[in-house]
């Protein structure tokens, strides 16, 4: 008693003092060359409670308070709710205030929804008829829907791994998977894939928007046009160079507006490509039975292929992470929440894109669906048939759909350069090394493109070379940071989805080679006659 008195006598100022903090993880702020306030390093005493593996509030309940004098229960309520508002006293790199992906963490549902769609719709719904006219109605159905779901699963798991470890948030993918595999196997799995998908979307966007600024412009022009017409490559040139300008934009919260105009247009753009399509009148020599080729082998690898393209569908998991930690997370707030609520929402408008584009696509054009896919199939059949006004806003939508992809899909090599340039000069990018190293990015995917302009082969060895990345690498890294009952149902589960997805990327890996190699390094785009 007299102990609990000395206590009430003290004033309340010497107890504890507890300093004032924001409502995110990162709790002091510095300023970045983008001009955003961005997250700093937490102080050392936080990092070390972070790490230790102990919730400082589990003891506090009002069971545990009541016997305690009214000062010391008000310091520790005091205790409570500030711990709760740091949330887990997260560790962060004073590097990620440097970076696009981390640089600015104001991000939220709305956020997350708009990068998931403008990520998840595009142009690869435009090829899936192409896919459907090897596989056929049955084949093609099922196989897109298992694809959905599967990839569905895996977007899950990876949102629920983002904040696995206490005190520890994985920004990108290549972190996570470190933390599963190990850092040296964890870079050798994940980066390349990453990468490869990154600047393979931007070319394969380079291909299919300045064939599309082509098509626009014959469109609108029409027989009028007397003066020489730019070419293809020229087309690439004028496509890349707008998306140069517009790469400058600093950080992956900053495109957001971009990534609302890239789902709006996509949306747009794949119901008027559908719709249309159905409504005019099919080709007089239309067959649904699936592509035959003259050998077994042939007709076998055009298969692989063809699902090779279902796959590159769904890709977009290399940015779930990054997206994710644009977000704030406390442990009233964490971030898991608003980012699964944006990307269900975002993955039921994107199943009403790709289901009616695949279904509605094989229907109206059959086998006769040219390798460009949609586009291409409606301006050689129907190009006479549709008003000029119509078909030329759906490629000038599909233009302004292909330039917010490209962003949003080159924003984590963006982030990797910047990396490397601030772990070795221990500063951030300037405005100039920033530009330069977009600059450089932009041409070289412009070069890629123009070496191999073939736009259905490549849909299909990126759908193989990186579905790892979207269906077995979450399976594993689940398995391995969560640790389930060995020979549980989940673990059986996990392992078995995993390495049948590794299985799927050998072989369509494979498929995607020999399109490459059979297509003779040449796109046929299709002219009307």
């Amino acid at each position: 008693m007299q102990r609990g008195t000395e206590m009430e006598e003290r004033p309340e100022t010497e107890l504890i003092s507890i300093p004032a903090t924001p409502r995110t993880t990162s709790t002091p702020e510095i300023l970045t060359p983008s001009g955003l306030r961005s997250p700093k390093s937490a102080p050392k005493s936080a990092a070390a409670a972070g790490t230790a593996g102990w919730t400082p509030t589990s003891f506090i309940s009002p069971r545990f308070l009541s016997p305690i004098g009214t000062p010391m229960k008000r310091v520790l309520v005091n205790m409570k709710g500030y711990l709760e508002e740091v949330g887990h006293l997260t560790k962060l790199n004073p590097q990620d205030a440097w970076l696009p992906i981390t640089e600015s963490r104001n991000g939220n549902a709305h956020y997350a929804a708009f990068h998931n769609l403008n990520a998840g719709v595009g142009f690869q719904a435009l090829v899936l008829p192409v896919a459907f006219a090897f596989l056929g109605w049955s084949w093609g159905i099922l196989s897109l829907t298992i694809a959905y779901f599967w990839q569905l699963y895996t977007l899950w798991i990876l949102v629920q791994l983002h904040e696995a470890v206490p005190g520890k948030r994985y920004n990108r993918y290549v972190e996570l998977a470190q933390a599963a595999f190990g850092e040296r196997l964890g870079v050798w799995l994940a980066l390349f894939p990453t990468v490869y998908l990154s600047a393979g979307t931007a070319t394969a966007l380079i291909l299919i928007g300045g064939e599309t600024m082509k098509l626009f412009f014959e469109t609108v022009c029409g027989p009028q046009c007397t003066s020489d017409p730019l070419t293809t490559v020229e087309w690439y040139l004028v496509f890349t160079s707008l998306c140069i300008v517009l790469s400058q934009l600093p950080n992956l919260n900053s495109i957001a507006g971009l990534s609302l105009i890239g789902a709006i247009t996509a949306i747009t753009y794949s119901t008027m490509v559908w719709v249309l399509s159905v409504s005019q009148q099919r080709p007089p020599s239309i067959s649904y039975q699936p592509l035959s080729l003259p050998s077994f082998s042939a007709s076998a690898f055009s298969v692989l292929n063809a699902l090779g393209i279902v796959a590159f569908a769904f890709r977009g998991h290399n940015l779930a992470l990054e997206i994710q930690a644009t977000m704030p997370s406390t442990i009233k707030h964490p971030a898991h929440v608003p980012m699964w609520r944006g990307a269900k929402v975002a993955y039921v408008l994107i199943a009403m894109c790709l289901f009616p584009v695949a279904i509605g696509g094989f229907w109206a054009y059959g086998n006769l669906m040219p390798s460009g896919g949609m586009l291409n199939a409606l301006f050689a059949f129907h190009s006479r048939d549709i008003p000029r006004g119509l078909l030329a806003m759906t490629f000038l939508l599909v233009v302004f759909n292909c330039l917010s992809s490209f962003q949003i899909y080159s924003m984590p090599v963006f982030d990797s350069f910047e990396a490397g340039y601030t772990s070795r000069t221990n500063r951030p990018c300037s405005i100039w090394v920033r530009s330069g190293f977009r600059v450089f990015y932009g041409f070289v995917n412009f070069f890629i493109g123009v070496a191999l302009p073939f736009l259905s082969s490549i849909a299909g060895l990126l759908g193989g070379l990186t579905l790892p990345v979207t269906f077995a690498y979450p399976c594993f890294m689940w398995v391995l940071i969560k640790k389930p009952s060995k020979f549980s149902f989940s673990w059986y589960f996990h392992w078995s989805l995993g390495w049948l997805g590794i299985a799927f990327s050998l072989a369509f890996s494979i498929g995607g080679i020999w399109s490459m190699v059979n297509s003779g390094l040449k796109l046929k785009f299709f002219k009307p006659s």
